[in-house]
């Protein structure tokens, strides 16, 4: 019995051991996974930093690019423009990054997947027992696999695309429409809406053909590495066909340059932002049936064409509906008593116009550009005086900010973007059919369009829009957008050097060009062109002098004139509190709905005050105001004296329209309205 005791007895120590061994691995596991988690609290807190870091770097880029701004401004230098200064900040910026900060070890380590057949957004990857969640950036091509960007920096500072769509392009496009002049915009709609929109599908058209036979020259030549579709080439058309000539305008504003050249080219590239981003969800929506899914087909292009009308008419609704939403609230409500939430209710909802469209599966661009325009006809009138000067500070604010930002951001693109491909065939043949397709677009339509105009559009203006069609914002956020493809990272590199020599080398010869096109500058706003012998037709007068200044000139387009009636009889008294009463304009029996519609405020105002898009259609010498036995014109032809313009170009009133306000003690006007006749031009314009 001893022995099997004795065999017996190294059990015990066997278990201590054991025993100990268990508790010495639970240690050792305990104390790793609290280094695990000691790692990832670093990397976390490292990560934070360097986000803080990439934001830092972007808002001391602006700061530098405001600095610089105020003394360009204070020097008067005009051969570069404040958004060409942020992308050269950008570029050093960029170069600094690039070269200048060190990569980090490579963490990265591919892993087969070949048994599945579809991509996946998320992925869930099992490392020792932990779940860890990945999430799909793009494609990298087998050469580049070992190639991946190491530098944790570069990668912050690139943002996601949807953060140019979601929040910086609608502050820019929101004011674009809000701080539109209808006037002169009205008096050009015609010319506008043909340059924008048959004018972009011409210039589309002709550089993407034109760039397919680049793309089969490449191809014969052997620099194309990888499929370059017809379809691409298109897209390629309509993302280059968005002209931003924010530089050239800037300067037109600076220099006071003619009213209605500056009207064509701020509306063209207004509505043009809006065709180009619809044409081209166009263009991505072609689907052929059949093997060839990029040959031409028939039924796919027709689906396309209405694809276009109907996301366009879709976001027009949407953003019109959105702000007709907003005038009522601030009319039926007392926030004017609060301009804070006032203000705050008008940006959420401005702003809400883009994101709600593009979760409709329509185009926010175009929502918020025409959000804009009927917030600036209808709710601006019915805001407090508060908000309506914050409101248009925020938007102005935001709109410089948003737009620098932009432009820094394309100069830190060139060195830290991770796919660029250059060509330098394609890139020569992209800038040879932008001025192929920009000289098809203006010369062309204006000749047509000058067979209806009676301001014509003459060859010096024509000349100026054609230099004048500078690539911008809009162009980069499209093709930023998508660069999944060895064909949208070609269009995108090639996009990125086009914005940067138009803003640079176009927008710098912008006032050398005024000078030598003989465009004239110093022009007061509220001045009209010089007078033709067929654009006008004398009201009244005693003389040729008072004549020169009665005489109506055809101003606006014949369908605005259509609507303008509508919309001031109509729409105007229900949405704000100017307009006649709709007890004047509506049948009787509609009496009980106009008492409701219809603001008091309209009521208690015994001498309503003149409705400033009056402005649309007339000029200052078109108003006769009759005002007790005296009948008086808003240029005071009536009287001895008459408006001036000082020297600064701005216009000063004359004595009896000075007379006349106080009289009738509306000094915030520039004439009264009850006895306004409003005298329409008989001849249309396109």
């Amino acid at each position: 019995m001893a022995l099997p005791l004795r065999r017996r007895l190294p059990v015990l120590p066997l278990l201590l051991l054991a025993a100990g061994g268990l508790r010495a691995a639970e240690r050792s596991g305990s104390s790793s996974s609290a280094m695990e988690e000691l790692a990832t609290e670093k990397e976390a807190e490292e990560s934070h930093r360097q986000d803080s870091v990439s934001l830092l770097t972007f808002i001391l880029l602006l700061t530098l690019t405001i600095l610089t701004i105020w003394l360009f401004k204070h020097r008067r230098v005009r051969f570069l423009h404040e958004t060409g200064l942020a992308m050269i900040y950008g570029l050093i910026v960029g170069v600094i990054l690039r070269y200048g900060t060190p990569s980090t070890s490579g963490r990265d380590k591919p892993i087969s997947c070949s048994q599945e057949d579809r991509l996946f957004t998320t992925l869930l990857v099992n490392v020792s027992g932990k779940f860890f969640e990945y999430t799909l950036k793009g494609e990298i091509s087998p050469g580049k696999i070992h190639n991946v960007e190491q530098n944790d920096m570069l990668r912050k500072v690139t943002f996601d695309p949807e953060v140019f769509f979601n929040i910086l392009l609608p502050p820019i496009i929101f004011h674009a429409g809000y701080s539109l002049k209808k006037r002169h915009f009205f008096r050009n709609l015609g010319s506008i809406l043909a340059y924008a929109f048959l004018g972009t599908a011409v210039s589309c058209f002709i550089i993407g053909n034109l760039m397919y036979g680049v793309v089969k020259l490449m191809k014969l030549v052997g620099q194309l590495s990888d499929k370059f579709y017809y379809t691409d080439c298109l897209l390629f058309g309509a993302i280059i066909s968005a002209t931003d000539p924010v530089t050239v305008l800037a300067i037109f504003n600076e220099l006071h340059a003619d009213v209605d050249l500056y009207a064509l080219l701020f509306g063209e590239s207004v509505l043009n932002d809006a065709v180009a981003i619809v044409l081209s969800s166009s263009i991505v929506a072609y689907q052929p049936t059949g093997e060839n899914t990029h040959a031409f087909d028939a039924a796919a292009f027709f689906k396309s064409v209405g694809v276009f009308l109907g996301i366009f008419s879709g976001s027009f609704m949407m953003g019109a509906v959105t702000g007709v939403v907003t005038a009522l609230v601030t009319k039926f409500t007392k926030l004017h008593c609060f301009p804070l939430l006032e203000t705050a209710l008008f940006f959420l909802m401005s702003w809400s116009t883009f994101l709600l469209a593009e979760a409709c599966g329509f185009t926010g661009v175009v929502a918020v550009l025409f959000c804009g325009i009927t917030q600036a006809h209808y709710t601006y009138n019915n805001l407090s005086v508060e908000s309506r000067s914050r409101t248009k500070q925020l938007f102005e604010v935001l709109h410089f900010l948003a737009e620098n930002f932009i432009f820094s951001y394309m100069g830190l693109a060139l060195f830290t973007f991770q796919k660029h491909i250059f060509s330098p065939v394609f890139i020569i043949g992209a800038f040879i059919a932008i001025f192929l397709g920009r000289a098809a677009h203006i010369y062309p339509l204006s000749f047509l369009l000058n067979l209806g105009r009676r301001h014509k559009i003459s060859w010096n203006f024509q000349h100026m829009m054609m230099f004048s069609g500078l690539r911008g914002a809009m162009a980069f956020a499209l093709a930023i957008r998508d660069t999944a493809t060895y064909s949208h990272q070609m269009m995108f590199s090639t996009t990125l050097l086009i914005v940067f020599f138009t803003v640079w080398i176009v927008g710098g010869g912008t006032t050398p060009m005024l000078s030598w096109l003989n465009i004239r500058v110093g022009v007061d706003p509220d001045q009209d062109p010089p007078p033709t012998n067929d654009s006008f037709q004398v009201l009244q007068g005693d003389g040729p002098d008072s004549e020169r200044r009665n005489r109506t000139q055809q101003e606006s387009a014949w369908l605005f004139r259509l609507w303008y009636s509508f919309d001031h009889n109509y729409l105007k008294p229900i949405l704000t509190h100017s307009g006649p009463p709709l007890t004047t304009t509506l049948p009787s029996w509609c009496g009980l709905i106009a008492r409701c519609l219809t603001s008091p405020q309209v009521y208690d105002n015994q001498e309503q005050l003149r409705e400033e898009d009056s402005d649309f259609i007339l000029n200052d010498g078109d108003l006769t105001v009759t005002y007790g036995d005296t009948t008086i014109t808003a240029n005071g032809s009536s009287g001895p004296h008459t408006a001036t313009t000082s020297l600064d170009g701005r216009r000063t009133k004359s004595s009896s329209e000075e007379a006349l306000e106080r009289d009738l003690g509306a000094a915030d006007h520039e004439v009264t309205s009850r006895g306004t006749r409003l005298v329409f031009p008989l001849e249309d314009n396109a």
